[in-house]
């Protein structure tokens, strides 16, 4: 991402159904933007514990594919480095889940305040960072990458989400020439919109400094979104940038789910296929003693032709002449060799595959008058 991709305005809210698109985009792709946003002013110069919690919120909470950013303030944002925008993605520490990335944050981190900065004007920070943030997502909206969540981490004395055009009853230090001290500036204005318009959601913890003084680690978190802009066109039509983004976005993912889906649904309805039983309608219509059968055959199993059990076939003789045994949802015949069995007017030699649901085998009593003993099934699945 370039850095003329960063300036951005606030736009039209998204609707529930981008944002649950956003949402899923950034939970595919993974990452998070997190920024440490810390007041280098003496008032808050980090002490032992704040320290601490700093670092530990660097070593425990970080995750692999998380880009990091330094952005110290005072009464100018990021006053030790101001030839570069710490917000622009170039500058970003990508985050790998190594020690190496730990230590290159914690060497960027400036612990110790400076005693010639002074009067931190927390709303100009605040502008600054939010602005810089939602165009991160924006820059990688229009270059069709995916948007990430973002965090920040505040270490300031100053209060953070305050009404616009803030006073000296509110935070003293706001420098006296500073726009935000004017509620209807541009500066103040376009900072409201902000706070306005992102889902912002708010955590802190008090920390005691030196000298009876006390500060704050405050985590703002953003929810994964950027600015809608829908505009007319020719036509009678309306352009808009979240919809063709997340139909780009998604469209490979989803159709890999809806494949998922599918192939899940065969194997499902196979699964129950395998484990229904058939059920097997047997009738004798050479012999009219014999009732009709019905057997259940599940999978894997087999039913005898000749014995005598509650599950097989009857017919002439007192040796099994074979059996017919389900594979799945195939059925074969497969003959003993004892006594004859013939399918379609052939002998049964070796196992044979029944491909029809309705068949007929035949058992003759003897070899020598070659009775017949027909045998009909119907298979019921």
């Amino acid at each position: 991402m370039t850095d003329n991709c960063t300036t951005i305005v606030p736009g039209q809210a998204v609707k529930s159904w981008q944002q649950a698109g956003l949402n899923l985009v950034s939970r595919l792709y993974g990452g998070r933007d997190v920024i440490f946003a810390i007041d280098l002013t003496e008032s808050v110069g980090l002490n032992d514990e704040g320290r601490i919690r700093l670092a530990q919120i660097i070593e425990d909470s970080l995750q692999s594919g998380d880009t990091v950013y330094i952005v110290p303030f005072a009464s100018e944002v990021n006053p030790l480095s101001v030839d570069i925008n710490p917000l622009v993605a170039e500058n970003g520490i990508e985050f790998r889940g190594k020690s190496a990335d730990i230590e290159r944050i914690l060497a960027t981190v400036p612990f110790q305040s400076d005693v010639t900065l002074r009067n931190t004007d927390i709303q100009k920070a605040e502008g600054y960072i939010y602005q810089g943030l939602a165009g991160l997502n924006q820059c990688r909206l229009a270059e069709n990458n995916a948007i990430k969540p973002q965090s920040v981490v505040w270490l300031t004395d100053a209060p953070l989400s305050t009404a616009a055009g803030i006073t000296s009853d509110v935070w003293v230090e706001t420098p006296g020439l500073s726009p935000f001290r004017i509620a209807d500036s541009l500066e103040s204005q376009n900072r409201q919109a902000w706070l306005n318009i992102l889902p912002l959601t708010e955590r802190s913890r008090q920390i005691e400094g030196d000298n009876n003084t006390s500060y704050q680690i405050t985590v703002v978190d953003i929810a994964p979104t950027v600015q809608e802009f829908c505009t007319p066109a020719p036509g009678g039509k309306e352009t808009c940038l979240v919809t063709p983004y997340l139909l780009k976005m998604l469209w490979l993912p989803t159709s890999i789910l809806v494949a998922l889906l599918i192939a899940a649904g065969v194997a499902t309805k196979y699964l129950i296929t395998l484990n229904k039983k058939w059920k097997l309608k047997i009738s004798f219509p050479t012999d009219d003693s014999q009732e009709e059968q019905t057997c259940y055959l599940k999978n894997q199993q087999r039913i005898a032709i000749g014995d005598d059990s509650l599950n097989s076939i009857a017919c002439p003789g007192e040796e099994i002449r074979g059996y017919l045994q389900r594979k799945g949802d195939l059925l074969y015949l497969i003959p003993t060799k004892t006594e004859p069995i013939f399918y379609r007017e052939q002998e049964v030699l070796q196992a044979i595959k029944i491909e029809r649901n309705s068949f007929r085998f035949n058992c003759p009593s003897s070899e020598n008058n070659r009775q017949d003993f027909n045998i009909n099934i119907r298979v019921i699945k």
